[in-house]
């Protein structure tokens, strides 16, 4: 089968290679190196890094962030794919903004994802996380921060920032107290992203007053809505959707949001990323069309034209004349998973595993 290159507007795969393990990071060149590889060998020739910038030290920090960024524009020569940045932007971080100016500056247009882990963290444990509140909302429904439960949740947090967890949780109120300046910091970033025409994204909205909200602002991409309102929502205004490929590969969110398949069937559903696990875009493909939820040829739009028309990207997403050649032979035995064997990128040769003879 030949076909169109897959595209990924989200995928943070790429942090297993920075930190393969807790604590443990690698030279920056040669992790992004192999994501690259790792990216090509998927069939995967746009890629969108979701990089977190976040106040929290270590993997995420915008130290971190400053260093992939510097990398990839030093290594964009040797790369297969063409490997853009999501700017995944914490609210509660204008530390960040800087690295944001920067990027948005630069040739290779990323996109600005506003993301609020911060209260999503701070929620009541009453609330289910699909449930919380618009983010903005004036007595916001705070959890005990000396609870075990929360002291539990913010030492895994803490060892990826490389603190003890009573650091952390001091660290972490420490932001909270910022939260009344968070709405102007989110209006300036939004003006320089508009002014750059960089496609902006909404993570994790739990309300249809968050969609609206960030509609307002020019972030017309709904990015793994949480309830089936903001995928009502979010339909009913035209804006595009995208929800994890490893929901659809797996059968089912492993934070409980909606299902991929369901939301696909019922039209509420246009592009599926590749979020934490590469391989699951191809694999999504072979579960999503064994369980007949819409015919191949629907199903390929979600990995390839449709983030391609989110992401403003008019040159690929599909083969037709004039676009680029972005192409994938992929070696898919009937029932069984696809493997690719062969791409080109813009005509040339771009990876290449054919089994021997």
């Amino acid at each position: 089968m030949k076909d169109q290159w897959q595209v990924s507007i989200h995928g943070d795969a790429f942090e297993r290679q920075l930190m393969p393990r807790p604590g443990v990071t690698v030279p920056t060149e040669a992790a992004l190196l192999e994501t690259d590889r790792q990216l090509s060998a998927n069939g995967i020739g746009t890629a969108y890094h979701a990089l977190t910038l976040s106040w929290e030290p270590g993997l995420r920090s915008v130290d971190t962030g400053w260093k992939v960024v510097h990398a990839l524009e030093a290594l964009r020569p040797r790369l297969t794919s063409d490997n853009r940045i999501q700017l995944r932007w914490e609210t509660f971080c204008p530390e960040a903004e800087p690295l944001i100016a920067h990027v948005l500056a630069g040739p290779s247009r990323p996109a600005l994802a506003f993301n609020d882990h911060t209260t999503a963290a701070l929620l009541h444990p009453e609330i289910a996380l699909h449930d919380r509140p618009f983010d903005h909302i004036k007595d916001y429904p705070v959890t005990d921060l000396a609870a075990d439960n929360f002291q539990r949740k913010m030492g895994e947090r803490a060892k990826r920032a490389h603190m003890t967890t009573a650091d952390f949780v001091e660290l972490i109120e420490t932001v909270w107290a910022r939260r009344d300046a968070v709405p102007g910091h989110i209006q300036r970033i939004a003006a320089l992203a508009r002014s750059r025409q960089a496609p902006m994204l909404s993570h994790d909205d739990s309300q249809r007053e968050t969609r609206s909200y960030y509609r307002a602002l020019g972030a017309n991409v709904a990015e793994f809505p949480m309830h089936e309102r903001v995928f009502l929502a979010a339909r009913e205004a035209g804006d595009p959707i995208v929800l994890g490929a490893p929901n659809a590969m797996r059968g089912g969110s492993h934070l409980g949001s909606p299902g991929a398949a369901e939301m696909i069937a019922r039209n509420l559903c246009d592009i599926l990323a590749s979020d934490y696990f590469y391989p699951a875009m191809l694999v999504a493909m072979v579960r999503l069309h064994a369980d007949r939820v819409a015919p191949l040829e629907i199903l390929w739009k979600l990995v390839s034209a449709n983030p391609a028309i989110a992401m403003g990207l008019a040159d690929r997403g599909r083969i037709a004349p004039g676009l680029r050649a972005d192409l994938v032979l992929l070696d898919w035995p009937e029932g069984q998973a696809p493997a690719p064997v062969r791409t080109w990128v813009s005509g040339r040769a771009g990876y290449a595993a054919l089994p021997p003879d």
